[in-house]
């Protein structure tokens, strides 16, 4: 399973950017115990913070969010292509975070299933 974010950078206060993931084709076939099917979740990590999962969604279209993030991100998927998209919009400066894209586990908690990449920072400035 491997998982590759990009599209991070530096952004003012307001702006937008949008992420993505390329997924390898054994992420939605994994038999990892404990670990969604066919989901992709996006995960933030600031300095002294524990990651956190921001976004996730299914192949079926079933999409969660954390409260911090409804109404500015909009999580997507294209299934033929093997990638999941974050479009962040409004964005703040406490969105600051290196973010990581990953096999949510079967509770959607913030721990993700495989081992994280490198992610991709993502800075907004005041």
């Amino acid at each position: 399973v491997q998982l590759q974010a990009s599209g991070g950078g530096l952004v003012q206060v307001g702006g937008s950017l949008r992420l993505s993931c390329i997924a390898s084709e054994s992420t939605f076939s994994h038999n990892q115990i404990g670990c969604a099917k066919n989901a992709i979740g996006w995960y933030r990590r600031t300095p002294g913070r524990q990651r956190e999962l921001v976004a996730a969604i299914k192949s079926d279209g079933d999409i969660k969010y954390a409260d911090f993030v409804k109404g500015r991100f909009t999580i997507s998927r294209d299934n033929a292509k093997n990638t999941v998209s974050l479009q962040m919009n409004s964005l703040n400066p406490e969105d600051t975070a290196v973010y990581y894209c990953n096999v949510p586990d079967n509770f959607y908690t913030d721990l993700g299933c495989f081992p994280w990449g490198q992610g991709t920072q993502v800075t907004v400035s005041s």
